[in-house]
């Protein structure tokens, strides 16, 4: 299948899961819109190589998705949204009765508000153009729960019913909005955390990963950002055309149990 001619908007995609997403869809002809909070000469670098590699047009913009008119000026800066998704995502982890308060505040707002600013601003794009697609990056855990996580938790589950309730208000339109909920996936950021964790539990690598990270992953295999690039892809062609309103999961089996 081919994307060209469409542009997607990634969310928080100037590394990890985003970017991953980004050059799934920049590989299938998509213009790529990349963002985060930075605005260094590296992230427009970035995108500079991923159009030069794949083709298509790429772009770096600035938004900080925690305050609601810099997620609408994403999409209004961008002149244009035929695929949204939302990425963008912070965790902290703490008893809900010692949980700060404004760790709660900056995850509700990046992990759950900005994609109702995000989607409020991208549909009348989709509408005029006859066609959309938005995927938002939700978690196993906006299908269970793990204690010490409210935040995250609350936010995820957000993200899954918000996405339904757009997939109803766009049922019958050529759009759709579906949620993927990953379990464990190997980021850098993922993969920074592994030499420490084998000096504290004394573990090598393969005993950290399946008995540390990967505990409630029953594959005790990682998920790749290429992976849920490809999801994503899948999601955004004329097989998906009727997949809307639902959760698609690449948890490797966590939410089975």
């Amino acid at each position: 299948m081919t994307l060209a001619g469409k542009t997607a908007i990634i969310t928080g995609s100037n590394s990890g899961i985003g970017l991953g997403i980004a050059r799934e869809l920049a590989r299938a002809g998509a213009d790529v819109v990349l963002n985060s909070f930075t605005d260094s000469d590296e992230d427009h670098a970035l995108a500079e190589a991923i159009g030069k590699e794949f083709g298509i047009t790429a772009r770096y913009i600035k938004a900080d998705m925690s305050k609601g008119d810099e997620c609408r000026a994403l999409i209004e800066t961008a002149g244009g949204c035929d695929i949204l998704v939302n990425n963008a995502g912070i965790q902290h982890v703490s008893p809900i009765d010692e949980f700060p308060v404004e760790k709660w505040d900056a995850i509700i707002a990046i992990n759950m508000n900005s994609n109702f600013h995000t989607m409020a601003a991208a549909l009348p794009h989709m509408r005029k153009r006859g066609w959309g697609r938005i995927v938002n990056i939700a978690s196993a855990h906006g299908l269970t729960a793990s204690p010490y996580k409210a935040a995250y938790i609350a936010a995820k589950h957000g993200v899954v019913g918000m996405s339904k309730t757009v997939a109803l208000e766009t049922a019958q339109e050529p759009i759709t909005c579906n949620a993927i909920c990953p379990g464990y996936v190997l980021t850098p950021l993922v993969e920074a955390q592994i030499p420490d964790t084998m000096r504290e539990y004394d573990m090598t690598r393969e005993e950290v990963v399946k008995n540390v990270m990967l505990t409630r992953q029953p594959s005790k295999e990682f998920a790749t950002v290429e992976q849920l690039g490809g999801t994503t892809v899948f999601l955004c062609s004329d097989a998906a055309a009727q997949i809307t309103g639902t959760t698609i999961s690449v948890d490797g089996g966590w939410t089975a149990l």
